[in-house]
């Protein structure tokens, strides 16, 4: 088939689908713009709108209505994990600014970058985030403090108990102090259980004991006394072993005063199914009073990419929002990434892909329109939280 009746036929494919998914989050497709993408109630266009603090209702849609010009007013954040592609491919940079609240840097605040050699803490590729979200009116989501990913050098085995614990400390405080009042929140710990929904075992574990979780919050609190502090996992999406864990963690904690203010629900999914107890397991955890937020969602899918497949990623899309929508103490629906070509999936789940709501150059898919038209559901007829 030539290469341009295959572009009309995904075309086609994709104005159906989107159709689809519009009708049934129940938004009228209004029309067809003229690069051939369904638009619900219009297109979205560039928003130099900054978080604003939340109306007791939301405004309705307007036709210039992207992701973040819908949500900020609502009170909740939608989000991006972002790359260095930041900084190399400008239409990435537009569609960042554009279509999300708040960004978390993909991989730049983690151990490996911030501390590559014993007390030599590189800032600078942190700061070009943090300068990109605040010359766009974004708040930035900090990933991670303690992970037990780290540099060789953190797990020498001939290290005290009492110098890895100072070296824990350090890197805490220091890294949160550095970004004080600039970064919102933090993934404190991330990743604490192990598959067996035990604590992972890392050198944190082996060497300080479970204690490692409460220092790390307290040190944070300490360091900006004003951070939202996350504890982070996958595989707690629904109410399972591993979740039940988690629960009983973060309550125990905040029960011994530990500073723990949410819990991050990662939101990897696969096989493109969603488990049934998603919104009730968001809302026990909630009811710890803590906040919730999904911190890394993307929902990949078996290779080629259908129109089937596209409708049920969207659908997924949808249901997350939703239950987060419905829920007060939910804080945001962040994606891990926005757009198909520089997806983690692509590298690490070989056969699958297509996670995200943009694809591979940047046209919106039908998940897209699933969580447009969510937005602007709620936007028109719910009364908001906070």
């Amino acid at each position: 088939m030539p290469a341009a009746s295959r572009r009309a036929m995904w075309w086609l494919v994709s104005l159906a689908t989107a159709a689809v998914v519009a009708v049934a989050v129940g938004v009228a497709v209004t029309r067809i713009a003229d690069d051939g993408t369904v638009r619900a109630g219009g297109d979205s266009g560039p928003s130099s709108m900054a978080p604003a603090p939340s109306p007791s209702v939301c405004p309705a849609p307007t036709p210039a209505s992207g992701l973040r010009a819908l949500a900020t007013p609502c009170g909740i954040g939608v989000g991006a994990a972002l790359n260095d592609t930041l900084f190399s491919d400008q239409t990435y940079r537009e569609v960042a600014a554009r279509e999300f609240n708040r960004i978390t840097p993909e991989s730049v605040l983690k151990w490996s970058t911030i501390e590559p050699r014993p007390g030599e803490f590189n800032f600078g590729p942190g700061d070009a985030y943090v300068a990109f979200a605040e010359e766009n009116g974004q708040r930035v989501h900090g990933h991670t403090l303690v992970w037990h990913y780290v540099p060789q050098w953190v797990t020498d085995a001939s290290r005290s108990r009492d110098e890895l614990r100072e070296v824990l400390r350090r890197h805490v405080q220091r890294t949160v102090a550095h970004w004080r009042g600039r970064i919102a929140s933090w993934d404190v710990v991330n990743e604490p259980l192990g598959d067996d929904a035990d604590l992972y075992d890392n050198v944190w574990l082996r060497t300080l004991g479970p204690d490692y979780i409460a220092d790390a919050f307290r040190w944070a609190r300490e360091a900006d006394p004003d951070a939202v502090l996350f504890i982070n996992d996958f595989d707690i999406e629904g109410i399972n072993a591993k979740s039940d864990r988690l629960y009983h963690l973060v309550r125990t904690l905040r029960a011994q005063g530990v500073p723990i203010d949410g819990v991050g629900f990662q939101t990897h999914v696969a096989k493109m199914t969603l488990p049934d107890t998603f919104e009730a397991n968001l809302r026990r955890f909630a009811d710890l009073g803590v906040r919730v937020a999904i911190t890394e969602l993307d929902v990949r899918m078996p290779l080629p990419v259908t129109q089937q497949r596209l409708e049920r990623q969207a659908a997924i899309y949808a249901r997350v929002l939703r239950a987060c929508l419905r829920l007060p103490a939910c804080d945001a629906v962040t994606m891990w990434g926005f757009t198909d070509a520089h997806s983690w999936i692509n590298r690490e789940f070989p056969g699958q892909g297509a996670p995200l709501p943009f694809d591979d150059a940047y046209r919106r898919k039908p998940a897209y329109w699933a969580l447009h038209d969510t937005l602007a559901a709620a936007a028109a007829d719910t009364p908001r939280r906070r």
